[in-house]
């Protein structure tokens, strides 16, 4: 199992660099601003070593204490040891600084002379306080950024969950057609040859188009309404002529309009199956046409059982009707309608609304 890395994103490690970047620089912008005629070097590098322990500090606090301590919940042992640091390495530098000021200088004072540019000299305290401080806005822009990429993993696993569940009840096609067909297309061989060569041709496109050209978010409805001729007239080798299947595709649909693969199947797979029968007439109509940058797509098939009841709908349209409706929530939410109406005794409507875009 692998865990979550708590190293620093390269967005914190850029912000970080920039608040440093500006930090040194404000001795030089003070100078401009208080219009010295001459920047002494002097000046700067005694401001600047006066930052050498907040740098220390922050190296170790954002790179060693945070980590190690505070992000695998050790807060007492994260608190001790922040403060501590903080309350040593001050005092030790006020100490040193006590000392060097007692010495001569040929030059005078460095603390004197060009004074002008550098931080005003604070006691250890306030400055332990400050490295309180400094910790605390480290610690506050780390969590944000843990945040972020808490987030950002959260949203990428989603969205590999929802591209999962919409692959798998993308492929939902009745696994029983395929083997059903390759029977059907065995029996037809001994009786006409090429026959059956055509419909192993037209399986195999089929096949494909769901393994491999289904693999896109979108597809032209061109496509899929090819592959619903194909399944038609593979379904066909099943029945008698007792089934009349008719597809009726209205002239206002455009063949370049973008649809997601294998969206109406199940609405034409649901109708062979709960509307067909052998030994008497059946038929299957399946109509489709455009309004308002919308698709349509109505299927009308036969009904040889008892209708069901309005609270029994949802379980008559079966377990396809189903995992569709779940794909067409990921993929539409509330911009889609699936109208189911089976109170006909001797008709089953299915009406699918959905929305389509253009090239």
């Amino acid at each position: 199992m692998s865990r979550e890395s708590n190293k620093p994103g390269i967005g914190e490690n850029v912000l970080y660099l920039l608040v440093w970047v500006a930090v040194v620089l404000v001795p030089i912008l003070n100078s401009k601003m208080m219009s010295e005629e001459h920047i002494y070097l002097v000046n700067l590098l005694t401001v600047w070593s006066k930052l050498l322990p907040y740098i220390f500090i922050f190296i170790m606090h954002n790179n060693l204490l945070v980590p190690k301590l505070l992000l695998k919940r050790r807060y007492w042992l994260y608190i001790f040891t922040s403060l501590a640091m903080l309350v040593v390495l001050f005092y030790q530098l006020e100490f040193y600084q006590d000392s060097l000021r007692r010495l001569p200088y040929a030059s005078g004072d460095l603390y004197v002379v060009h004074g002008r540019a550098s931080f005003t000299d604070l006691a250890w305290y306030w400055n332990v306080l400050l490295g309180i401080f400094m910790m605390g806005a480290n610690v506050g822009i780390k969590f944000i950024f843990i945040s972020i990429q808490t987030d950002q993993r959260m949203e990428a696993l989603e969205r590999q969950s929802l591209q999962a569940e919409m692959d798998y009840l993308k492929y939902q096609i009745n696994p029983h057609f395929f083997m059903n067909t390759l029977n059907n297309i065995h029996a037809l061989i001994d009786i006409d040859t090429e026959a059956a060569k055509d419909n192993v041709i037209e399986l195999s496109k089929m096949m494909r188009y769901v393994l491999y050209d289904s693999e896109n978010a979108e597809t032209n409805i061109a496509n899929e309404l090819r592959f619903i001729e194909n399944y038609i007239a593979l379904m066909r080798i099943r029945y008698t002529d007792n089934v009349d299947v008719r597809l009726n595709v209205h002239d206002a649909v455009r063949p370049t309009a973008k649809v997601p693969p294998l969206i109406f199947i199940v609405l034409v797979e649901n109708a062979f199956k709960h509307g067909v029968s052998y030994n008497k007439p059946s038929y299957i109509y399946i109509d489709l046409w455009c309004s308002d940058k919308q698709i349509i797509c109505q299927v009308q098939n036969s009904r040889h059982n008892k209708p069901a009841t309005s609270e029994s709908t949802e379980k008559s349209s079966g377990m396809g009707l189903e995992n569709m409706r779940k794909r067409l929530d990921l993929l539409f939410g509330d911009e889609y309608t699936l109208l189911i109406d089976d109170t006909k005794q001797e008709q089953y409507i299915v009406k699918l609304t959905i929305p389509i875009s253009n090239d």
